[in-house]
Protein backbone atom coordinates (compact mmCIF):
# COMPACT_ATOMS: atom_id res chain seq x y z
CA UNK A 1 0.00 0.00 0.00
CA UNK A 2 2.64 2.43 0.92
CA UNK A 3 5.47 0.77 -0.97
CA UNK A 4 6.58 1.06 -4.33
CA UNK A 5 7.76 -1.64 -6.68
CA UNK A 6 11.05 -1.37 -5.22
CA UNK A 7 10.52 -1.49 -1.71
CA UNK A 8 10.87 1.97 -1.22
CA UNK A 9 8.33 3.87 0.95
CA UNK A 10 6.14 6.51 -0.92
CA UNK A 11 4.96 8.61 1.86
CA UNK A 12 7.25 11.29 3.07
CA UNK A 13 5.27 13.25 5.26
CA UNK A 14 5.76 12.02 8.93
CA UNK A 15 4.45 12.92 12.59
CA UNK A 16 7.84 14.04 14.07
CA UNK A 17 9.38 16.49 16.11
CA UNK A 18 10.63 19.56 13.78
CA UNK A 19 7.69 18.93 11.09
CA UNK A 20 6.47 22.08 9.80
CA UNK A 21 2.21 22.29 9.81
CA UNK A 22 -0.41 24.12 8.75
CA UNK A 23 -3.25 24.55 11.06
CA UNK A 24 -6.20 24.26 9.11
CA UNK A 25 -9.11 24.92 12.31
CA UNK A 26 -9.75 27.04 14.64
CA UNK A 27 -8.31 30.39 15.57
CA UNK A 28 -4.90 29.96 14.24
CA UNK A 29 -6.32 28.62 10.98
CA UNK A 30 -4.48 29.06 8.25
CA UNK A 31 -0.76 29.82 10.24
CA UNK A 32 2.45 28.07 10.44
CA UNK A 33 3.51 25.83 13.09
CA UNK A 34 6.13 23.35 14.44
CA UNK A 35 5.62 20.03 15.84
CA UNK A 36 7.67 19.90 19.27
CA UNK A 37 6.61 17.19 21.01
CA UNK A 38 4.40 14.16 20.19
CA UNK A 39 1.63 13.52 22.76
CA UNK A 40 -0.05 10.42 21.99
CA UNK A 41 -1.67 8.84 18.64
CA UNK A 42 -4.09 11.49 18.50
CA UNK A 43 -2.25 14.92 19.69
CA UNK A 44 1.09 17.00 19.21
CA UNK A 45 2.74 19.79 21.40
CA UNK A 46 3.34 22.23 18.44
CA UNK A 47 4.71 26.11 18.76
CA UNK A 48 4.71 28.90 15.79
CA UNK A 49 7.38 30.09 17.35
CA UNK A 50 4.98 33.12 18.71
CA UNK A 51 7.25 35.69 16.92
CA UNK A 52 6.83 34.56 13.66
CA UNK A 53 3.99 32.90 12.94
CA UNK A 54 1.79 34.28 15.74
CA UNK A 55 0.77 30.23 16.97
CA UNK A 56 1.43 30.24 20.75
CA UNK A 57 2.76 26.99 21.95
CA UNK A 58 -0.44 24.44 22.44
CA UNK A 59 -1.61 21.03 21.98
CA UNK A 60 -3.45 20.10 18.72
CA UNK A 61 -5.26 17.31 17.34
CA UNK A 62 -3.71 15.60 14.65
CA UNK A 63 -7.26 16.15 12.75
CA UNK A 64 -6.79 20.06 12.88
CA UNK A 65 -3.29 20.22 10.95
CA UNK A 66 -2.22 19.49 7.70
CA UNK A 67 1.90 18.01 7.68
CA UNK A 68 3.81 20.29 5.23
CA UNK A 69 7.03 19.07 3.44
CA UNK A 70 9.01 21.09 5.23
CA UNK A 71 10.77 20.57 8.73
CA UNK A 72 13.38 22.47 10.97
CA UNK A 73 16.23 20.42 12.97
CA UNK A 74 15.32 20.68 17.03
CA UNK A 75 15.41 18.72 19.75
CA UNK A 76 12.01 17.28 21.40
CA UNK A 77 10.60 19.99 23.44
CA UNK A 78 12.71 22.52 22.08
CA UNK A 79 12.56 26.02 23.83
CA UNK A 80 11.08 29.16 21.89
CA UNK A 81 14.37 30.89 21.83
CA UNK A 82 15.52 27.06 20.27
CA UNK A 83 12.95 27.00 17.82
CA UNK A 84 13.10 30.58 15.95
CA UNK A 85 16.91 30.22 15.37
CA UNK A 86 16.13 26.70 13.82
CA UNK A 87 13.46 28.84 11.38
CA UNK A 88 16.10 31.55 10.71
CA UNK A 89 18.57 29.04 10.03
CA UNK A 90 16.13 27.18 7.82
CA UNK A 91 14.53 30.32 5.88
CA UNK A 92 11.80 27.97 6.50
CA UNK A 93 9.11 30.91 6.23
CA UNK A 94 10.62 32.02 2.70
CA UNK A 95 10.56 28.21 1.73
CA UNK A 96 7.09 28.16 2.46
CA UNK A 97 5.54 31.22 0.84
CA UNK A 98 7.74 30.40 -1.83
CA UNK A 99 6.18 26.50 -2.35
CA UNK A 100 3.13 25.92 -4.81
CA UNK A 101 0.61 25.54 -1.73
CA UNK A 102 1.60 28.88 0.02
CA UNK A 103 0.62 30.62 -3.34
CA UNK A 104 -2.64 28.91 -3.68
CA UNK A 105 -3.83 29.92 -0.15
CA UNK A 106 -2.58 33.58 -1.39
CA UNK A 107 -4.84 33.42 -4.29
CA UNK A 108 -7.73 32.39 -2.29
CA UNK A 109 -7.36 34.14 0.57
CA UNK A 110 -7.15 37.50 -2.56
CA UNK A 111 -10.02 36.05 -3.55
CA UNK A 112 -12.42 35.99 -1.14
CA UNK A 113 -11.69 39.68 -0.17
CA UNK A 114 -12.40 40.98 -3.69
CA UNK A 115 -15.63 43.42 -3.78
CA UNK A 116 -18.31 42.96 -6.49
CA UNK A 117 -16.65 45.47 -8.68
CA UNK A 118 -13.54 43.59 -8.42
CA UNK A 119 -15.44 40.72 -9.43
CA UNK A 120 -16.79 42.60 -12.01
CA UNK A 121 -13.24 43.65 -13.59
CA UNK A 122 -11.91 40.25 -13.73
CA UNK A 123 -14.69 39.17 -15.49
CA UNK A 124 -14.41 41.89 -18.12
CA UNK A 125 -10.56 41.34 -18.38
CA UNK A 126 -11.61 37.52 -18.57
CA UNK A 127 -14.24 38.49 -21.65
CA UNK A 128 -10.72 40.79 -23.65
CA UNK A 129 -8.42 37.76 -23.19
CA UNK A 130 -10.65 35.05 -24.89
CA UNK A 131 -11.76 37.72 -27.45
CA UNK A 132 -8.04 38.22 -28.23
CA UNK A 133 -7.42 34.66 -28.40
CA UNK A 134 -10.36 33.43 -30.47
CA UNK A 135 -9.13 35.93 -33.06
CA UNK A 136 -5.66 34.80 -33.00
CA UNK A 137 -6.58 31.29 -33.77
CA UNK A 138 -9.21 32.34 -36.35
CA UNK A 139 -5.66 33.78 -38.03
CA UNK A 140 -3.93 31.12 -37.46
CA UNK A 141 -6.12 28.53 -39.00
Amino acid sequence: FFFAARGKMVFSRFVEVGRVVLINYGPDAGKLATIIDIIDQNKCLVDGPQDITGVSRQTVSYSRISLTDLTVKIQRGARAKTLKKAWADADTLATWEASSWAKKLATKKKRANLTDFDRFKVMVARKQKSRIVAAKMKELS
